[in-house]
């Protein structure tokens, strides 16, 4: 039966994250046979199992980088993103505990291997999807020079930053490279910690620490005025920052968390990874 009598625009519409999105017009005129219509309505239906929001637990380090790529990422697609920042040893302890997370982006290879062991992440999803870079700061312009070394062993300063080892990758790699220099036991009286690297990097920021090894993406920030002076820690001092993403069980289903990630392995993301201080492979 076809409805040839009926003139009308017909337009099926999807409210989404509060904006009205149009997905089949169809013409003034003669409407489709009822096996036309109800294959289109049925299309209509499927789509909107393909918008989404994913809940992101994201390493404290790459909290501004995301930002970024979440804004975008939301403008050129139809899912949302909603972003929980913090160290990589808590949101690994919060996954465990039930944190109904969809997506990991980690610090480090270490945890997002561990849940997909312990049967906690989809088995291959696993990718790095940037490598960290360490640094020595300070905010005043004049104090650090190439020679980070020579002012470690100085010891000209009071307190010296780091990130909490146990908890936080670029923490361990603060400590591997005082190792590598000899200096850790020297020092370690002056060492006060931040729970993860974006409180190490407050605390040289706000002058509770002297200087500090903080993440060279905190010092590139546009958002941070205080660029001062830096020596970016050779690589061969410390195991490298690979930072690995998962996609959690939870997050198995769902098309918003599939597409971010898909988003995060394309030459766009990656570009503006690097513009924040990572390397990629």
């Amino acid at each position: 039966m076809v409805f040839a009598s009926v003139r009308l625009c017909l337009t099926l519409r999807r409210c989404y994250a509060g904006k009205t999105v149009v997905l089949i017009s169809l013409p003034k005129g003669r409407l489709p046979g009822l096996t036309a219509l109800a294959a289109l309505v049925g299309a209509f239906l499927s789509s909107s199992a393909y918008a989404g929001d994913a809940l992101v637990a994201v390493a404290a380090n790459f909290s501004e980088a995301v930002e970024h790529l979440a804004t975008h990422f939301e403008d050129t697609s139809e899912h949302t993103l909603t972003i929980t920042t913090g160290s990589t040893g808590k949101l690994y302890a919060q996954i465990r505990h039930g944190a109904p997370f969809d997506i990991l982006l980690a610090a480090d290879q270490h945890r997002p291997r561990l849940l997909e062991t312990e049967s906690q992440a989809v088995a291959g999803s696993r990718f790095t999807y940037a490598i960290g870079r360490l640094t020595l700061w300070n905010s005043d312009p004049k104090c650090i020079s190439t020679a980070g070394p020579a002012i470690l062993r100085a010891g000209a300063f009071d307190k010296l930053a780091i990130a909490n080892p146990d908890l936080a990758p670029y923490g361990a790699a603060a400590r591997e490279t005082l190792k590598a220099l000899g200096l850790f036991d020297t020092l370690r009286h002056r060492i006060v910690m931040g729970e993860n690297i974006g409180q190490a990097h407050a605390l040289v920021a706000t002058g509770n620490a002297d200087i500090g090894f903080v993440a060279l993406s905190h010092v590139l920030s546009p958002r941070n005025r205080q660029k001062g002076s830096r020596w970016d820690v050779p690589q061969h001092f410390y195991t490298p920052i690979r930072q690995d993403a998962v996609l959690l069980n939870r997050g198995s289903d769902n098309p918003a968390a599939h597409a971010f990630l898909d988003y995060l392995k394309s030459k766009e993301s990656r570009g503006v990874i690097e513009s924040f201080g990572y390397a990629v492979d």
